[in-house]
């Protein structure tokens, strides 16, 4: 028996349909190609074998189904009579007639509601073979249910395509359940059963189900052919199983069933695997069988190649499929060309433009932008753009142009950039520039520090009238404002006007940032005005830079001034630059002007944000006024607002300070309800603040506590080593000082003093001393400047007038190590 006596009825439409899905033979797989010219001859004479009554119904239910009013507003009765006269037949010719495959699914439907009416797996399979070209898997799988559900007896060849149908939606699960399930329904599937079966597992790569389904194709007495060695093949592909895939490829070749199409199988899948030499391998084995790769797999191998990067492979292939006859399309050259062009093989490149242009094929402007792109003279660029101007428009042309400036202002090539741009420009008429083109250019000298170069190009632009941007216009200027040139400015602002383009956000804070860079009040005020004029926002970077400014060289009255000229003029400063004056009246003293510019800002339509409030309790800390600060704090929780770890950072310090160590530690305690969680700063001033009272045992507990949460900073150290001399504890003080010098942290010159200043009022000179070696040796004697020296000589002279140390500090003194401002008073 051959594939072409499987049980088929003689005119059935899913053997109809293979001329619908595979109008051209090549496209048919391997396996149905003896059902071809069958399902050909069979097409032609089937819609007319129908009896003509039979016809009259197909017609008017076609006519039905496809008008647009709903089923429910057709006549019952109508549809009734219809239905009484289906027929499996008149079903099949319905259903290939539908344009829409919801029409034919919704006709399908209704034909399964009708009395005495019951499909066949040939309309399931022709229903199968619409939803499957229109790839409507949900569907798919309800017709499949349905079959199941139907009972319908299923031939062995009608098993086999409906499978194909489900395999060629990537429904393999699908396919493979109803497999068995037609099965337990009495069908006996044949070898073209499962192949079709193993068709649509090759497509999943499914190794082990494809071992599966052979050994019970064997078992069931059905030998495998070429097609099912075709799949296995496929499934070792699809499973990147190359090695496997070869075996396979070999047992064909020892039957003697290689052909073309497991050729193209192998190699694409190679390719596409990234396995390229090996393809290129099975491209030359070819010519040993005699067989040609067909158009389209030159194409795809051709693509892959190029992708991979093989361009020299590509080539090969290119130049075989032109020797075979083959004429390859532009697109083919344009895929090779672009991938010369990558690999900067240029010579290539243009050997293969030269080709088009022989035959008298223009490339489109994609084509040559990936050509020009890959150019780095500009000569070269020049001639490619005569050249080109004969065939393309004046748009293509200045895109081409542009292309080419990009390339050589992204690879630095500034000056050629430039060149190239004169050249076009006394070549006006033939190669179009636009304001891009020169935006291009003058960007790229901008950027090289060439704005005098810049600024001659940018007024070179009348000569071939080329109509400025409102980009290029900003670009000039912002350049222009950051080299300080603000009168040249001022005159392209004017000109920009004249010339019809209204200054945008970015033209006015161009100039509005130079006169705030160089602290300019009354140019900035000016440029404000100019944009409360045009409804332009000032930039907060620019006017704060200028607040910070004036607060530095101590003009905070001038920035305060600047900011009410501001809000006079409709502008709503940031809540920064409120903060950054602020914080420059406290620094020089102002704590009245601070307050009333804090108290102000609510009346500006402002509230002030936790910086702003950390500002002010900052301030009233340092002034020693706690209990205003307090004040401040319990005002921002009025507001809602969450206070920072900054805020209780600053409060418990001022109030360690201030000598309230309970309500520092109440703050300290407060910031675990509020869910801010302590940081290294927190506990540093807990424990010097703890310290300075004596109370140095819970000091040590707050540092325990901070271990366990985060790694102490030197200056936690310090605090603490520190802290715990001030409570006469210098020997507990002189294991967290080694541990400093153990984790390499640079101890500063104080916490030495205080360890000898410690070990001395204990009594223990003998330490005393062994600190003052490490100082020296450590090189952190403090300078005659420094404050600790004069108690570091108060200390020296005590340990003179001790009789246990006094020789080791004289030999000290003697020979260099103990400066000689130590010991003179």
């Amino acid at each position: 028996m051959t594939l072409a006596h499987v049980v088929f009825k003689p005119q059935n439409p899913f053997l109809i349909h293979l001329i619908q899905i595979f109008p051209l033979s090549h496209t048919l797989p391997h396996f149905l190609l003896p059902l071809y010219s069958i399902t050909r001859q069979t097409n032609r004479s089937y819609y007319s074998s129908l009896p003509s009554d039979n016809l009259v119904t197909v017609n008017k239910l076609i006519s039905i189904f496809t008008q647009k009013q709903p089923l429910s507003l057709v006549s019952t009765t109508e549809l009734t009579n219809f239905g009484s006269k289906l027929t499996t037949d008149v079903v099949e010719t319905a259903l290939k007639s539908f344009k829409n495959w919801k029409t034919a699914l919704r006709f399908f439907n209704w034909a399964s509601t009708q009395n005495g009416y019951h499909h066949s797996c040939y309309t399931y399979n022709a229903m199968a073979s619409i939803l499957s070209g229109a790839r409507q898997n949900a569907a798919m799988k309800e017709l499949s249910i349905n079959l199941i559900k139907s009972k319908c007896y299923m031939s062995a060849g009608a098993l086999g395509f409906f499978v194909r149908c489900l395999g060629g939606l990537g429904m393999v699960n699908e396919a493979n359940e109803l497999f068995d399930q037609v099965k337990e329904l009495g069908c006996v599937p044949n070898n073209y059963s499962y192949n079709s079966l193993l068709e649509a597992i090759s497509k999943s790569g499914s190794v082990d189900l494809m071992a599966m389904r052979m050994n019970e194709m064997k078992d069931n007495g059905w030998k495998p052919d070429k097609y099912t060695l075709t799949s296995v093949i496929q499934c070792y592909c699809k499973a990147g199983k190359f090695e496997q895939a070869f075996e396979v490829f070999q047992q064909i070749d020892e039957l003697n069933w290689v052909d073309s199409y497991i050729f193209t199988i192998l190699i694409i899948s190679l390719s596409k695997g990234g396995e390229v030499d090996k393809a290129i391998y099975l491209i030359n084995k070819m010519d040993d069988f005699k067989i040609i790769l067909n158009e389209k797999t030159f194409y795809v191998l051709i693509h892959g190649f190029v992708k991979e990067g093989k361009v020299d492979y590509a080539l090969t292939l290119f130049k075989k499929m032109q020797t075979l006859g083959f004429v390859p399309e532009i697109s083919l050259y344009a895929v090779l060309i672009e991938g010369l062009c990558k690999r900067k093989e240029l010579t290539k490149a243009l050997q293969l433009y030269s080709q088009l242009s022989k035959m008298g094929i223009h490339p489109d402007v994609n084509l040559l932008k990936a050509l020009v792109s890959s150019l780095s003279d500009e000569k070269e660029m020049m001639s490619l753009l005569k050249e080109a101007k004969d065939y393309l428009n004046k748009t293509s042309m200045t895109t081409l142009c542009n292309a080419a400036l990009i390339t050589l202002v992204k690879s630095g090539s500034i000056d050629k950039a430039y060149h190239l741009i004169q050249s076009i420009m006394k070549d006006y008429d033939h190669v179009p520039l636009d304001a891009s083109s020169f935006e291009i250019v003058i960007d790229g000298l901008i950027d090289k520090g060439n704005l005098d170069v810049a600024l001659d190009l940018f007024n070179e632009m009348d000569q071939i009238d080329c109509k400025r941007s409102l980009l290029l216009y900003n670009n000039m200027i912002n350049a222009l404002s950051n080299e300080k040139k603000v009168e040249k400015c001022h005159e392209l602002l004017k000109e920009m006007k004249d010339s019809g383009f209204p200054p945008s956000q970015f033209t006015h804070n161009s100039i509005f940032g130079y006169y705030c860079k160089v602290a300019d009040v009354a140019g900035a005020i000016d440029m404000l005005h100019e944009m409360h004029t045009h409804g332009h926002q000032p930039w907060i970077k620019h006017y704060t830079l200028l607040v910070k400014q004036l607060s530095r060289i101590s003009k905070v009255a001038e920035a305060s001034n600047f900011l009410t000229i501001m809000v006079d003029k409709g502008f709503l400063p940031d809540m920064i630059v409120y903060s950054a004056v602020i914080d420059g009246w406290l620094k020089i003293g102002e704590l009245d002007y601070a307050l009333k510019m804090f108290k102000g800002i609510s009346g500006n339509k402002h509230c002030p944000d936790v910086v702003t409030y950390n500002t002010i309790i900052n301030g009233l800390c340092k002034a020693k006024k706690v209990s205003e600060a307090n004040d401040i704090y319990q005002e921002m929780i009025q507001k809602c607002l969450i206070p920072s770890v900054v805020t209780y950072n600053l409060l418990i310090d001022a109030y360690f300070k201030n000598g309230d160590i309970d309500q520092a530690i109440g703050f300290f305690k407060m910031m675990s309800q509020k869910g801010r969680n302590p940081n290294v700063v927190t506990y540093t001033c807990l424990i010097d603040g703890l310290c300075n009272v004596g109370r140095s045992d819970e000091a040590l507990v707050i540092w325990n506590e901070m271990c366990s949460c985060t790694s102490p900073n030197k200056i936690a150290y310090m605090a603490l080593v520190n802290g715990l001399c001030k409570c006469r504890k210098p020997d507990e003080g002189l294991i967290y000082f080694e541990e400093m010098k153990e984790k390499d942290m640079n101890v500063d010159s104080y916490v030495y003093v205080a360890l000898i200043e410690a070990f001395v009022s204990v009594s223990n000179a003998a330490m005393g001393v062994c600190v003052l070696r490490k100082m020296i040796g450590d090189e952190r004697v403090p300078d005659l400047g420094d404050k600790n020296c004069g108690i570091l000589r108060e200390v020296v002279v005590k340990l003179l007038d001790d009789e246990l140390v006094c020789e080791e500090i004289r030999r000290l003194i003697e020979d260099g190590s103990v400066p000689i401002h130590l010991v003179q008073t």
